[in-house]
């Protein structure tokens, strides 16, 4: 799953899955219109009030999943992985590489850095190496020096990647990532996609529809889910198909992405971006306008609570593939979830006030969490995806 939720909005401070981690005229009758429904090839992110184009940003989404997913499927034997061995490097040098991302998941990521000390040392260590590289790749737009950053810039941060998964890192961080890819069966077009991501935001800051909106929340954070779910692996007592968990995977990046958006709407608004679908805006009643003068108002209610049902139904569709990941990998996954479904509560207690209110679950509530995300890791892989 997207265990590490890194979300491309957020600033990284949250976990990896979190991690390594960026949303009188239509009327409350109308607005149920735009709710999302799911088809049965997993999320189904169109707006019913949005015409499909031809080709849909989920179709196009679906087909990078099926290729990740049939990658899994064709070496999904009990620790692969870990009969792989560095090759014609250092052990010591990739050793501190490790060490190093590491350290940075514990800084900036918390909580999913004690749920990584639950996973095998291999996969721990490779899950740092891919949080760090998300990390950095948002860095380059949301970080210090984001000003700076032009899309030649990213077109020398693709062809770094290109060549860290043939076997030419650049840094010890990308020593770690080059390694880790070379263990595991992870495709470089989600890395690819992520960096997409990062050029919607130099140069797009609104989206027409839904439709449009979920194809950016795909490239920065549900590629995420499509990195890590050969790391963290699929449970050997699975009966689910490979695509679903993967499906499972993509749909908590949706949500991740979305709650981020829901959560920030007040913060992008003073960058001059908004990241809400602006036809259902219109549906509702409301306009860019309103999003900049930042009153909530009934009409602006009666949208959150479309859009917050919205990421829920994600939610509740990732849900079901937690449970089919390797048993030491769920902990982390688990917490992340239902950290980030607490945001969309916060939201609501504070009367849909996103506009100068941050929605932020407290430490006692994530202390509580824990040990509630740590009983369902424990629960063995349900039937809910068999046959999907």
């Amino acid at each position: 799953m997207s265990c590490v939720v890194y979300h491309a909005k957020e600033n990284v401070t949250s976990p990896l899955i979190s991690f390594i981690a960026r949303n009188g005229r239509g009327g409350r009758s109308n607005l149920r219109t735009a709710r999302v429904k799911f088809s049965t090839h997993g999320v189904s992110a169109a707006s019913a009030a949005v015409a499909s184009p031809s080709r849909s940003s989920e179709e196009r989404v679906y087909e990078v999943v099926l290729k990740q997913a049939a990658l899994v499927r064709e070496q999904r034997r009990p620790e692969l992985a870990l009969d792989v061995k560095p090759a014609e490097r250092s052990w010591d040098l990739l050793s501190e590489a490790y060490d190093r991302c590491g350290e940075v998941c514990a800084e900036y990521a918390k909580t999913f850095y004690l749920g990584t000390l639950l996973m095998t040392p291999e996969r721990r260590r490779a899950v740092w190496a891919i949080y760090v590289w998300c990390r950095r790749t948002d860095e380059l737009v949301d970080g210090p020096n984001a000003s700076h950053i032009t899309p030649k810039a990213l077109d020398r941060w693709e062809k770094r990647l290109s060549d860290l998964f043939e076997g030419r890192p650049y840094d010890m961080y990308d020593a770690a990532l080059s390694d880790t890819v070379n263990k595991y069966p992870v495709d470089i077009q989600p890395f690819r996609d992520m960096i997409e991501g990062m050029r919607l935001d130099l140069k797009k800051s609104r989206y027409q529809t839904f439709d449009e909106l979920y194809l950016y929340c795909y490239y920065v954070a549900g590629t995420v889910g499509l990195m890590s779910v050969p790391v963290m692996g699929i449970a050997p007592e699975s009966k689910a198909s490979t695509e679903s968990v993967y499906n499972a995977a993509l749909a908590l990046g949706i949500a991740n992405q979305l709650t981020n958006i829901l959560r920030d709407v007040g913060e992008d608004a003073r960058r001059g971006r908004i990241y809400l679908p602006l036809d259902e805006l219109e549906l509702a009643g409301l306009s860019a306008d309103d999003i900049f003068r930042g009153k909530v108002t009934d009409k602006w209610r009666s949208f959150m609570k479309v859009q917050i049902e919205r990421a829920r139904m994600f939610f509740d569709e990732a849900e079901k593939g937690v449970a089919e990941l390797s048993v030491a990998s769920r902990w982390p996954v688990w917490a992340s979830l239902l950290l980030y479904r607490q945001i969309l509560d916060v939201i609501e207690a504070n009367d849909y006030n996103n506009f100068t209110k941050r929605a932020y679950v407290g430490k006692a509530k994530k202390l509580v969490s824990l040990p509630v995300a740590y009983g369902r890791a424990l629960m063995a892989p349900s039937s809910s995806l068999i046959g999907r």
